[in-house]
């Protein structure tokens, strides 16, 4: 038993276009957004997800290679130490530089007490 009641026939098409409707307004209302918060991040300065994972990309290769550069100075000192050690060792030269800095001072002290005098 159905019945052909065109108020229920009205109201059914009413909803319908109102649902679609409705649609129209939240997809728009998400683009508005969308849009406002890129305008916000762009004066904010913010980098996007593709420039931050391209660099953290090169921040990992030159930390790749410059972990395999220290390796190989290490290997290098370690190969000169030795061709250093195997080699006749000169005799220690002794600084003067620090003995006279040191006897400039004292007579400099010793002359400024005597000028005091």
């Amino acid at each position: 038993m159905q019945t052909n009641n065109p108020m229920f026939e009205e109201l059914a098409r009413l909803m319908s276009g109102a649902m679609g409707t409705m649609a129209g307004v939240r997809e728009e209302a998400e683009a508005q957004m969308r849009q406002q918060i890129e305008r916000v991040l762009r004066r904010l300065d913010m980098v996007t997800r593709e420039d931050f994972e391209a660099v953290q990309d090169m921040a990992a290769t030159a930390r790749a290679e410059q972990e395999a550069l220290a390796e190989r100075v290490a290997a290098l000192e370690a190969k000169l130490a030795e061709l250093d050690g195997s080699a006749a060792k000169p005799k220690a030269r002794r600084s003067t530089k620090s003995a006279t800095a040191g006897g400039t001072r004292k007579r400099s002290a010793s002359a400024d007490a005597s000028s005091e005098d």
